[in-house]
């Protein structure tokens, strides 16, 4: 595990997608480099800052600030908070406003916000007059390490989350760890999550760093910093790999076929958080593997625990009041992206930082052990 660079210190991640490769910039106050970096990567550009209106009161006028100081004039779409923008008649708003604005071909969009704003932005720019360039201004650490970095776009449907959408790479992801200051404390729980799943997946070392040090990730600096960027880095690394997550890169997806139908049946509300809800499917999918003989119980005592100790759910009955039973949970989880021909494909582990794609995984056995846990 590498040393914790000096918080001032600007750190840079590649995405390495041959003529689609961009950079990820990790640093404090750089929200106010976004005009000359824009400017230096489409010179004469215009742009739309697509935004939530609860990041708008809090971001939004540094971010115009930042593009008028470089030249570029700038069109604000502003959009309701929460999940429930990640709809049709939202998403077709925001294309009618980027028309509207004569944002053409030639200009870019600016996703300013969390996960709903990046994907919504995202797959707007992919399809507006057949594909716009955007950059990822991601205000959310779950945004930061996750949802703003590999191109993937979408909306949900009644059916799941994310089930429509496209692969449309950004040019630039601006992970600006001061934006992270306004976050309120649940909302940085949750974004660590997906943090934590970067060491269960596949660098048991950085699992135990943060374990030792998730105090300091949460108290800011050069800590905070650290852990972004290795997330990114790795991020980063399977994206250039697997960029269609035709195989590797599914294992990105630790806890989100549980977590995903969770976050559904809860209706996408304020009851279950996007990062609670893949913490949960974290400690169900090690729990389930385990059951498989898979991984000793004592790695998944310990994921549990530890994200546990950061404040995160890691009981269903912290939901389960609003929750359906098993057989409802089983027709979410068939709706999940990686079943194929009808069969459930899981991702589990071997232990800590060696998780695997499970192929045509046993649905009763699914079931079965849903209905143990919700009991």
């Amino acid at each position: 595990m590498t040393v914790p660079l000096r918080a001032a210190e600007e750190i840079s991640v590649s995405v390495a997608l041959g003529a689609r490769s961009y950079e990820i910039v990790i640093g404090r106050g750089l929200i106010s480099s976004l005009g000359w970096r824009i400017a230096t990567l489409r010179p004469g550009a215009r742009a739309a800052i697509v935004t939530d209106a609860t990041v708008a009161r809090h971001h939004l006028g540094a971010a115009k600030s930042a593009l008028a100081t470089a030249g570029i004039a700038a069109t604000p779409v502003t959009v309701a908070a929460g999940e429930g923008s990640k709809s049709f008649p939202v998403l077709a708003d925001v294309c009618e406003h980027l028309i509207a604005a004569r944002i053409e071909r030639g200009d870019l969009v600016v996703a300013l916000g969390g996960g709903v704003i990046g994907d919504l932005a995202g797959f707007a720019a992919a399809v507006v007059r057949r594909g716009l360039d955007y950059v990822q201004v991601p205000t959310t650490l779950l945004a930061q390490v996750d949802s703003s970095v590999g191109g993937k776009t979408a909306i949900d449907s009644s059916h799941g989350k994310n089930l429509i959408g496209a692969f449309h790479q950004p040019i630039l992801v601006v992970a600006d760890t001061a934006l992270l200051d306004t976050l309120p404390p649940r909302e940085f729980r949750a974004g660590y999550a997906e943090v934590a799943k970067y060491g269960l997946v596949a660098d048991a070392a950085f699992f135990a760093w943060l374990e030792s040090n998730w105090r300091d990730v949460f108290a800011g600096g050069a800590a905070r910093e650290h852990a972004i960027a290795v997330s990114c880095r790795m991020k980063a690394a399977i994206v250039a790999r697997d960029e269609r997550e035709m195989g590797e890169r599914a294992l990105l997806n630790l806890g989100h076929t549980f977590g995903h139908a969770l976050e559904a049946a809860a209706g996408f509300s304020e009851k279950l958080l996007h990062g609670e809800a893949i913490a949960l499917g974290m400690v169900l999918a090690f729990e389930f593997s385990a059951r498989q003989g898979l991984l000793p119980m004592a790695d998944a005592e310990r994921a549990t625990r530890h994200l546990a100790a950061v404040g995160l759910p890691t009981h269903l009955s912290a939901v389960a009041s609003g929750l359906p039973g098993a057989d409802r949970l089983m027709d979410l989880i068939a709706q999940d992206k990686k079943v194929k021909r009808g069969k459930l494909t899981f991702i589990l582990a071997r232990g800590i930082g060696s998780a695997f794609v499970a192929p045509d995984v046993d649905a009763a056995e699914v079931r079965a052990f849903l209905a143990e846990k919700l009991a």
